[in-house]
């Protein structure tokens, strides 16, 4: 190779990760305020995501009776994306529902799906359990939530299978929403590719913020986007 190909390769711009943060129930996308910023300081892309009847989406969530519908702004989202851009998930508590209906539909522009201790169920609500453990975390959140909605949540196979999306799972061991033992459970049915464990209560991204960005991080240069 010669000396200036090399050269112009050097000076190639790399591409910058793009983040994509999605709260949970009860939630908005202003629960990222303290990430977002660290993420931007530092150079990455980031989007956050108000699910309909959250955060500035004023919505009332009694008349939100489907998971799709719920998860609409989020579901625009990633359809606006360009065919050739892949991004890094982030979901929070119930959030993770979305990232799941998202590696069914959208598995081709995942670079990663992160859950925070969040729902990770491969098929979504499935058993009477499931729909217990969510109302119980709806119950004690922020915002009233469209419990129809997300207890309607079920995901079938797209073209590709949601498993070949990586997939990190962020134990929260202090949580007193999702508890540890059901955190355990989720990820015991549905093993990602590595687990990690954060010290902090259910929002890491209050209490812990910089634990919580060096994981992220973390988990991004596991698939290599250096």
């Amino acid at each position: 190779m010669g000396e200036e190909a090399a050269c112009n390769m050097t000076l190639m711009p790399l591409k910058v990760p793009h983040f994509v943060l999605v709260h949970g129930i009860g939630g908005g996308s202003w629960c990222w305020y303290k990430i977002r910023c660290l993420m931007e300081n530092s150079g990455y892309k980031v989007s956050c995501i108000d699910l309909k009847g959250s955060g500035i989406d004023r919505s009332d969530a009694k008349t939100i009776l489907t998971f799709d519908e719920y998860n609409k702004p989020f579901t625009e989202f990633m359809s606006s994306l360009p065919n050739d851009e892949k991004v890094i998930l982030v979901g929070h508590s119930a959030g993770g529902l979305s990232l799941t209906d998202a590696t069914h539909k959208f598995g081709k522009k995942i670079r990663l799906a992160i859950y925070l201790g969040a729902t990770m169920l491969k098929n979504g609500f499935c058993t009477e359990q499931d729909v217990k453990d969510d109302s119980t975390l709806a119950a004690m959140l922020l915002r009233p939530g469209p419990i129809k909605a997300l207890v309607s949540a079920r995901f079938e196979e797209g073209m590709i299978d949601s498993d070949e999306v990586p997939r990190v799972y962020i134990r929260t061991t202090q949580d007193r929403v999702v508890k540890p033992e059901q955190q355990e459970e989720m990820v015991k049915r549905w093993p990602p590719a590595e687990v990690y464990v954060l010290e902090s209560d259910h929002s890491p991204f209050f209490s812990a913020p910089f634990l919580l960005f060096g994981l992220l991080v973390k988990a991004a240069a596991s698939v290599g986007i250096y």
